[in-house]
């Protein structure tokens, strides 16, 4: 496995996942670039968003999978969202995309199993020491022919450049939140051992967007920042 310690090249103090998002919930949103992960959800060609009727959103945050997907979904679509971090939950239900939000972890649910047409992920993956329990889970929340969709930072980008998932505090310090490096091997071992069935896969890399968004992000040109993966639950 490998351990982002040999990559980190701002060594910010480290909190954990609900600490922190607790911390970053006040400017999440103004942090946090589209492209890099509903823009690659928006260049997927699977699954047929408009068919999803029934869908969960596991580690949805303040609900911006959430909105995006109620924007492309089936009317009438049924959104299930769950997240750590209770302040992050506070924010979805003030945008109010989702039916219900339960307070959770992304590999224990509590939610009905064989019940949906989607599991859907955004920025999770980073923060799950191990893929096995969250490929599991939500293949036991898919329904037969259901699909999951995990989308997040590149393995690539998060080695070159050394940077953990991190938020400006309200003192203006750095602070880190515990990240983990997921190559794509082991996304493809852990959905494959769970049950899935690779149908769909998309890189996306910094371009000329990204550096317009980034400029600093010149040095990055080229690599790989996001990677998305589209399961089916066959048989």
């Amino acid at each position: 496995m490998v351990d982002f310690s040999d990559f980190d090249t701002r060594n910010y103090p480290t909190v954990d996942v609900r600490t922190g998002y607790a911390g970053w919930v006040d400017t999440y949103e103004q942090t946090v670039e589209d492209a890099m992960d509903l823009a690659v959800l928006d260049r997927l060609a699977l699954p047929a968003w408009p068919e999803v009727r029934r869908a969960a959103d596991l580690g949805c945050g303040t609900g911006r999978t959430g909105a995006w997907l109620r924007g492309r979904a089936a009317a009438g679509l049924v959104l299930d969202g769950v997240d750590l971090t209770p302040e992050m939950l506070a924010r979805a239900e003030e945008r109010g995309a989702h039916d219900s939000l339960t307070e959770g972890d992304v590999a224990a649910t509590g939610l009905t199993a064989g019940a949906y047409d989607l599991v859907i992920s955004s920025l999770i993956d980073e923060h799950l020491a191990d893929l096995g329990p969250y490929y599991r889970e939500a293949f036991r929340l898919a329904r037969p022919g259901g699909r999951c969709v995990l989308v997040g930072l590149h393995p690539s980008f998060i080695m070159a450049a050394g940077m953990p998932t991190h938020f400006t505090g309200a003192d203006g310090a750095d602070v880190a939140i515990t990240t983990h490096v997921h190559l794509v091997s082991d996304h493809l071992t852990a959905g494959l051992a769970a049950g899935w069935t690779l149908v769909e896969m998309r890189e996306a890399v910094v371009d000329e967007g990204w550096i317009a968004l980034k400029p600093k992000w010149e040095k990055y040109r080229s690599h790989p920042v996001s990677a998305a993966y589209v399961w089916e639950k066959r048989g």
